[in-house]
């Protein structure tokens, strides 16, 4: 092999090199950017409640904490910041009646499970109800990519709403199922 040769192929491969170092950055950047949350809206037969269970990253919700509060933020080892966390949670989900009527949730609990964030809420179930109006704005106002998926479980079908984009109110209703 020539002086010539191997200084192109000694370059060729820098490049290589420097192109899969790229992607590689590019691929954990956008590993990161991909914010998401799953909650579950149950009625519980059994207690008579509308049981709320949200779902955040922990990962998310460690990067939100700091920009929401300070950048000493600890969601994993303080129970102020997860408490601080939960009420921001409270704050901006929130659940009405078909006829626009705010159903009064109390947060009954937070924690820390493996990878995720829970945040936990109830309130009584009203008799016949009709359907519901849903906001869920968490962590939306940090990232506007944010995307809230919901599900509503125990009266019929499973229904799933999402909110993205410009979305602040979203609907279901419940056709005669009501137990």
């Amino acid at each position: 092999m020539t002086a010539k040769m191997t200084k192109r192929l000694f370059k060729r491969t820098k490049q290589w090199s420097l192109l899969a170092l790229l992607l590689s950055v590019c691929a954990q950047a956008q590993a990161h950017q991909i914010k998401a949350a799953i909650t579950t809206v149950l009625f519980n037969p059994r207690t008579e409640n509308i049981e709320v269970m949200h779902r955040f990253n922990l990962h998310d919700a460690e990067h939100a904490v700091k920009r929401l509060f300070d950048k000493q933020a600890d969601i994993l080892d303080s129970k102020d910041t997860q408490l601080k966390f939960a009420e921001y949670v409270a704050k901006r989900f929130a659940v009405l009646n078909a006829q626009g009527e705010k159903l009064t949730l109390n947060t009954v609990g937070f924690e820390t499970e493996g990878k995720f964030f829970w945040v936990y809420q109830e309130t009584d179930q009203p008799p016949a109800l009709k359907g519901l109006q849903i906001r869920h704005d968490a962590l939306r106002d940090l990232w506007p990519s944010q995307v809230n998926t919901l599900n509503v479980e125990g009266k019929g079908d499973i229904q799933t709403l999402r909110f993205e984009g410009n979305t602040t109110l979203l609907k279901v209703e419940f056709n005669g199922h009501h137990h």
